[in-house]
């Protein structure tokens, strides 16, 4: 007889609450849960088919050593002594800039990334590496200039929003905001609200929306810098937000007014009128921006965040009930990184900082392949499969070749895996206590701390757990007296006490408070993911401890074990806080209080995209005369997590999607094979005419090209990109890739 289980998704940012129903070990059945209170029993198709991400040919079971071309079963002893010997060989001889860290939970298991960091730091490294590089360096970096801090970000009040301004971005596909699907769609229903959409493709979100703009790839920055100019020389700016909440906006005014808005519409390719009542509409409704990869993945990528902060602010839509507001967390998704700090370190090869404490994997390869002495030799990828996620797979399988080591910790054997030196296996987001720290919502603050709900099979651990022996054998914890462990096993109340204690006299504890926990309160416990949060719930700031209260919790000492326990006792995830909406904007950190509309780094290249320049940089090269979208969002690819292909079974999932003249130019048919060519390289795969692509415009989804089972499946589009085709923080122009397309 099976049993029902509540747990949550992870194959998206999202993670929306789920019921499993679990027989014989195995899941079975899917359906929402209603009890989520982010989700409500929302459930897309990825999520109904997470028994093909738990249950899959390529499970790992147990540790792996490289032997010759194959690799043989160890134990975990002599894997972690193997490992962290070779650590400390590579570290010792090269210094701490030679080993980096990639990962730092995927979609829904964030926990082991105060572990894998606190390794990082422990041998003395800043480099991390992350997939919140790969996409969101401009816009997280112009955060911290304009909001003070670069873990800041705004999201669409979409609950009290009048008007939903969508620039690339396909909700109705790719989700990120809750329940997108049924949000977006009420709003296209309600005759009092509008749904406008800004992009190139007729896309899902498109097709249900009040008004589309089908703009010419591209051109995201310059139509912002006509949307902007436009408000501000028919007088539609909010001057009393202005002057109460911004500053320094005289410094870039003078960059609007005389711009020639009506000469850059033309190069957008769009109706000039349309845009004007567009922009008259989002100045003078309670309007919100969503925008997404179609901007982030595209040219001038952090002047158009730049650039929407702007329109924002404006509009007075800022830290504004209907407008973009900034949500609550329980830990940030990362730490502020100030380039200009002498302790911050740049890459050697390519000189990219960090943003947001992580660097942009895109220029990984080079950080390996450069001569420096201070090249990278030794890497841990773990929840991360860069030689499918991130651009330009050559480069990065030439790369690794190269390195002393390269440590892979996984669910299953990815094709990062299967070049790896050693193999580790964790446990997966149904098999350990774990948790994601996206839960991106307003004004309740949701967590949701999942429990297992199948037992694992073989020998996979907590991927913390992992990090805890490695730091351990490599002497990073603390001596740990047996009076803590004692504690530990008597409860949190006479162990919080006795941490307390531990801590005032032993001086590497709280820098190594993750490992700490883990092996004491860990082991009680048995989870050491379950054991910090208890510990990150012990140290809360007040703003969390004010959120909390409106929510209901106790405002005394009691606070953090009373959530503690009532996280623990509700598998489906609770409101532990919740913000208060007239005082949003006393989240920002600038220094005095205000956005800061001036940014003197971007001033050159905003002043450069006008109808000329713009016109001249997108002049298709004869060569290459199409634009590729590599990496289209679509309900059947999941990034790599979806191994089995399976789960699409008899659908067409990896196609290329042409616009019917461009096919008819041609001579090409639908279903065809035809081979596609970039700048790095070509592929061969099936055609998809449809009238949804834009004309001159070709897509390709990304998360495919996956060996499975010794077969692959779909094509790598990442086999298309180059990583050195980027933006300044190293951000890929995956949303403009020149090509052509040819019949085979």
């Amino acid at each position: 007889m099976g049993e029902w289980k509540k747990t949550g998704c992870v194959l998206c940012a999202q993670n929306c609450g789920l019921e499993v129903m679990v027989e014989n070990n195995r899941i079975v059945k899917v359906r929402g849960d209603r009890s989520n209170g982010k989700s409500q029993g929302y459930l897309c198709r990825k999520g109904m088919n997470i028994a093909n991400f738990q249950h899959n040919a390529d499970r790992l079971k147990y540790p792996l050593k490289r032997v010759g071309s194959g690799f043989a079963r160890i134990s975990w002893e002599q894997a972690i002594d193997e490992i962290a010997e070779k650590l400390k060989t590579v570290v010792d001889s090269h210094g701490p800039r030679s080993f980096a860290f990639m990962g730092g939970g995927g979609q829904g298991s964030h926990f082991e990334a105060a572990f894998a960091l606190r390794l990082l730091r422990g041998l003395g490294s800043q480099y991390h590496y992350s997939a919140l590089a790969q996409e969101f360096s401009g816009y997280f970096w112009v955060n911290g200039r304009t909001f003070g801090r670069q873990s800041f970000h705004d999201v669409p009040d979409v609950a009290e929003t009048e008007l939903l301004l969508v620039i690339g971005w396909n909700g109705m596909q790719s989700h990120q905001i809750p329940q997108a699907p049924k949000e977006l769609q009420r709003l296209a229903r309600d005759p009092d609200k509008l749904l406008i959409v800004v992009d190139p493709r007729k896309s899902e979100t498109a097709k249900i929306a009040d008004l589309h703009l089908p703009i010419r790839p591209g051109t995201d920055a310059l139509l912002l810098r006509v949307m902007i100019a436009i408000i501000l020389r028919n007088g539609w700016e909010n001057r009393e937000y202005l002057a109460a909440h911004t500053s320094a906006f005289d410094r870039v005014r003078s960059l609007f007014l005389d711009f020639d808005a009506e000469a850059a519409v033309k190069v957008c390719e769009l109706d000039f009128g349309r845009v004007t009542e567009v922009s008259r509409l989002f100045a003078t409704r309670k309007s919100s921006l969503r925008y997404d990869l179609g901007i982030f993945m595209n040219r001038h990528s952090a002047v158009s965040s730049y650039l929407a902060t702007i329109l924002l602010a404006i509009c007075g839509r800022i830290g504004t009930r209907g407008g973009n507001v900034f949500p609550g967390h329980l830990m940030p998704l990362g730490g502020h990184s100030d380039e200009s700090n002498p302790k911050t370190w740049h890459a050697v090869a390519s000189g990219l900082a960090p943003v947001l404490g992580t660097f942009s994997p895109n220029i990984m390869p080079e950080e390996i392949m450069t001569d420096h002495p201070d090249r990278l030799r030794a890497v841990i990828v773990s929840g991360s499969n860069p030689l499918r996620s991130y651009a330009d797979t050559q480069a990065y399988e030439e790369a690794f070749k190269r390195l002393d080591l390269l440590v892979t910790v996984e669910v299953a054997m990815t094709e990062t895996a299967a070049m790896s030196d050693y193999v580790l296996p964790i446990r997966s987001g149904y098999e350990s206590h774990d948790g994601t720290f996206f839960a991106v919502t307003y004004p309740e603050v949701y967590f949701q701390m999942r429990q297992p709900v199948v037992e694992p099979e073989g020998e996979p651990l907590e991927s913390g757990e992992i990090y805890l022996r490695l730091a351990d054998r490599l002497g990073i914890v603390p001596p740990i007296p047996e009076s803590l462990h004692q504690a530990a096993a008597a409860g949190t109340a006479p162990f919080g006490k006795a941490l307390m204690q531990y801590a005032m006299t032993e001086p590497a504890a709280l820098k190594n408070i993750p490992f700490v926990l883990g092996k004491t309160l860990g082991k009680a416990m048995g989870s050491v993911h379950k054991s910090l949060l208890w510990g990150l719930l012990q140290n809360t700031p007040k703003s969390f401890r004010e959120n909390a209260a409106r929510a209901g919790f106790p405002a005394d000492f009691t606070l953090a074990e009373t959530i503690f326990r009532t996280l623990t006792d509700h598998p489906e995830g609770i409101a532990i806080g919740r913000l208060d909406p007239d005082r949003n904007m006393e989240e920002l950190r600038t220094e005095d209080g205000r956005i800061n509309m001036h940014i003197p780094e971007l001033i050159d290249e905003l002043a450069a995209i006008d109808a000329a320049r713009e016109e001249l940089a997108l002049a298709p090269d004869p060569a290459f005369p199409l634009v590729l979208m590599a990496g289209r969002h679509t309900s059947m690819n999941a990034n790599t997590l979806m191994r089995n292909p399976e789960w699409n079974k008899g659908m067409r999932p990896c196609t290329l999607a042409m616009h019917p003249a461009d096919a008819e130019a041609l001579h090409l048919l639908d279903g065809q094979r035809v081979r596609i060519t970039t700048e790095a390289g070509s592929e061969e795969i099936e055609l998809e005419i449809t009238d949804t692509a834009r004309q001159g415009h070709v897509a390709i989804p990304h998360g495919f090209g996956l060996v499975y089972d010794r077969k692959a499946h779909g094509v790598n589009v990442n086999r298309l990109t180059r990583n050195t085709h980027r933006d300044r923080f190293g951000t890929p122009m995956h949303r403009y890739v020149p090509c052509r397309v040819e019949a085979l």
